[in-house]
């Protein structure tokens, strides 16, 4: 098929003819061929497509037509919700009209010729033709739907419950005019989901309306003909090409591997596909990591308990349970047994972060069962229980299910808290967390564990399937490879990545960008700051901490604004913000600071309309960022960005690698931190027009050994200037 593909893309194609300004490019017809042959045979491929090799239409064009031909079922699976409202909104509807417009014309040219205008038939050259399927039919559409998590739809049968039962549920007025605003949006909605909300006071009352399995009436509800989650499900199962994020996908791959004890042919949300594309791949790892671990907040237990009842204003679910059951002693017992709960969680929770600050934890890291007494495991399966056997006392099918829900939440948190305690979950690393301070809304304390490698669990589940799978990237290797490299060797460039996501024996394939970075681009490289090590100070007595801030100004004065400051660490972040806002606005630079000056959509946003703007960014700002045009011209690398050696996942990692026999800054710490040092330098070109600086302010990068890994990363052409003192 690959002429038909190269033609799709060409000069002459449907979409030159239908995109004004379109321009063919060599390296998008490469991946695009590549994804092909993989497609056709199965086979598995890992793609580094550099910024502006248009990787979106080189996945989406072989898996359209292949939904046109055959009738494939392709899912694609993006990292930020940026990628998949451009893929929904833009890419896809452009490909689309490109295509059924060649078909259309390829069918009138047809006809003019004398030929018969045969749905399976069309030019040879068009990229359309019909290949049957092994049912001997031909399939010439394709339809796209974007998949979202059932949570995200509303349910029109828990809406009006939770609007007949409103003064008893909700306890306050600000999540009472929420309801309000739910209710009024509901009338007019077309879809039903949270990204049409309007804005609310209190989100926590969704809780109380989505859409939920556990929750679900099926065809016994009233308004199942009209309900929202049915509709979508319907349209996803009649779609070819299903595009959703990787929280979905691995959240699908987990429900899979549960279903027959981790085999894999559990149930899970996603019907059945034929091949997967994962894209922004540099992220499938942690994606990954997060659905196969388990985590338990106490804000979760917390806000379930307070759901049922909440004991300082008499209000909650069962609260408005005892209004319709002619018995209220059944009600009396599960209230006390969810005022018992709360206080077990209160002393679970305590015992917890009482653990943490003694010090007894090194760096939070449990590495034995039995932490602390597990008093809300029994606490909750008691609350489980009674909910249970409430199910047979309430006279409605409405409450029936709604005390299910609750009782497989209260049972989940059981059984989560014994697997945490009790390190149940095998291969995986635990470990106790906090957020938040004494005082603004109190600590809030996260036990937590993890795979201490998913690369088994994706060679066996994502690998190992029928599927085949394609990955890709800007960001996936660690050095370029070379013109003149043999295939196997330049697989080395990729060895990271295919090794901690289990893809060994994987086709790979690096594309360099079209861009010209040898003009677009300078590198500053300031070797006068100190090693940024605690207590580290130059010649002339000044610390690292100083030396940044200091370097920091004058790079961003140099440039008149128009930077990313990227950090590694909120606390450098919040300390160099600090000492440098007021003197920067006070020279009318417009300041923002991750963390403190709003969500990070709104500051990209605003950021974008001011020519003197200066972002402080930690590491979401590293990666997943489009800033085109001269408002960014200027992206200061703070440090090399290594991942701290202590946190228990990169402990553990480590830990495995030496009994291996491996060296873990060699084998991981330098490569991750090589590929995330790419990240943030790729934010600063992103179109053949954009131009600038990148600085370094990490001296390690001229002064070691190990600082040529992250030069040899800077594309090619590249003036690498070096400022400050001698090296």
């Amino acid at each position: 098929m690959d002429d038909s593909i190269t033609h799709i893309l060409g000069i002459d194609g449907p979409i030159a003819e239908r995109l004004e300004g379109y321009e063919p490019r060599g390296e998008q017809v490469e991946m695009a061929c590549a994804v092909d042959r993989a497609m056709e045979s199965g086979a598995h491929l890992f793609v580094e497509a550099g910024t502006g090799v248009g990787k979106s239409f080189a996945y989406l064009v072989p898996a359209i037509v292949r939904a046109m031909r055959s009738g494939k079922k392709v899912v694609v699976a993006t990292n930020t919700i940026a990628l998949q409202e451009q893929l929904v909104k833009k890419d896809i509807p452009i490909l689309l009209d490109a295509l059924a417009e060649g078909k259309r014309l390829s069918e009138e040219e047809g006809e003019r010729d004398g030929l018969e205008a045969h749905p399976t038939r069309g030019r040879e050259d068009d990229g359309l033709e019909a290949h049957p399927t092994e049912e001997g039919e031909g399939k010439r559409e394709c339809k796209a739907v974007l998949v979202k998590g059932r949570g995200n739809y509303m349910s029109i049968r828990r809406l009006r419950l939770a609007s007949e039962r409103r003064n008893k549920l909700f306890v306050d007025g600000a999540s009472r005019r929420s309801l309000d605003v739910i209710e009024e949006w509901a009338y007019g909605t077309e879809d039903g989901t949270l990204s049409s909300l309007p804005s609310v006071e209190r989100m926590a009352v969704w809780n109380s309306v989505q859409s939920d399995s556990t929750n679900c009436m099926g065809r016994k509800c009233p308004h199942h003909g009209d309900c929202f989650y049915q509709a979508a499900r319907k349209e996803m199962e009649d779609a070819d090409l299903l595009i959703c994020n990787h929280a979905l996908f691995f959240s699908d791959m987990a429900l899979r591997m549960q279903g027959d004890g981790g085999g894999s042919g559990g149930k899970g949300f996603l019907p059945s596909y034929d091949h997967v594309v994962l894209d922004e791949a540099h992220a499938v790892e942690d994606a990954a990591a997060d659905h196969f671990g388990v985590s338990l907040t106490e804000g979760r237990v917390g806000f379930l308990l307070r759901q049922l009842y909440q004991e300082s204003t008499q209000r909650g679910y069962l609260a408005q349970l005892a209004l319709v059951t002619g018995d209220i002693e059944p009600v009396d017992k599960a209230i006390l047994l969810v005022r018992e709960a709360q206080r077990a969680s209160d002393a679970f929770f305590d015992s917890l972060n009482r653990k943490l600050v003694s010090g007894g934890l090194v760096n939070g890291r449990v590495r034995s069962a039995g932490v602390v007494e597990n008093v809300l495991s029994p606490a909750m399966n008691d609350v489980c229980l009674r909910l249970k056997r409430l199910k047979d006392d309430v006279t409605n099918d409405a409450d029936r299910f709604e005390l299910n829900a609750f009782a497989v939440r209260a049972k989940e948190i059981s059984d989560q808290a014994e697997t945490l305690i009790e390190q149940t979950a095998e291969k995986c690393v635990y470990w106790i967390e906090t957020s938040g301070q004494p005082g603004r809304g109190g600590v809030r304390v996260t036990i937590a564990c993890s795979p201490t490698e998913v690369a088994p669990l994706l060679k066996e589940h994502l690998f190992g399937g029928e599927a085949s799978v394609v990955l890709t990237s800007a960001t996936l290797t660690t050095r370029e490879v070379g013109e003149d490299e043999t295939p196997e060797h330049a697989e080395t460039a990729f060895a990271h990545c295919l090794s901690r996501l289990g893809g060994e024996g994987a086709s790979v394939l690096q594309l360099g960008s079209p861009f010209d970075y040898g003009s677009q681009v300078e590198v500053f490289v300031d070797a006068s700051v100190p090693t940024p090590r605690r207590g580290a100070v130059s010649a002339s007595g000044e610390s690292f901490e100083e030396a940044i801030a200091s370097r920091v100004h004058d790079h961003v004065v140099a440039t008149d604004g128009g930077a990313f400051v990227l950090f590694t660490s909120f606390r450098l972040l919040y300390q160099t913000a600090d000492v440098l806002r007021r003197p920067l606005e006070a020279m009318g630079y417009r300041v923002w600071v991750q963390g403190k000056d709003g969500p990070r959509t709104q500051m990209l946003d605003e950021f974008r309309e001011h020519d003197r703007g200066v972002l402080f960014g930690a590491s979401s700002f590293w990666q997943g960022v489009d800033v085109r045009g001269d408002r960014l011209r200027n992206v200061i690398i703070t440090r090399l960005p290594f991942e701290p050696p202590d946190r228990p996942i990169v402990e553990a990692r480590n830990e495995l690698i030496r009994e291996r026999g491996g060296d873990p800054f060699r084998d991981d710490s330098l490569p991750r931190a090589v590929i995330r040092f790419k990240q943030g330098f790729g934010r600063l070109i992103r179109s053949s027009t954009d131009s600038g600086r990148v600085v370094v302010l990490d001296p390690r990068i001229v002064t070691t050994g190990y600082g040529k890994a992250f030069r040899n990363a800077i594309p090619q052409g590249v003036e690498l200037i070096r400022v400050g003192a001698k090296v």
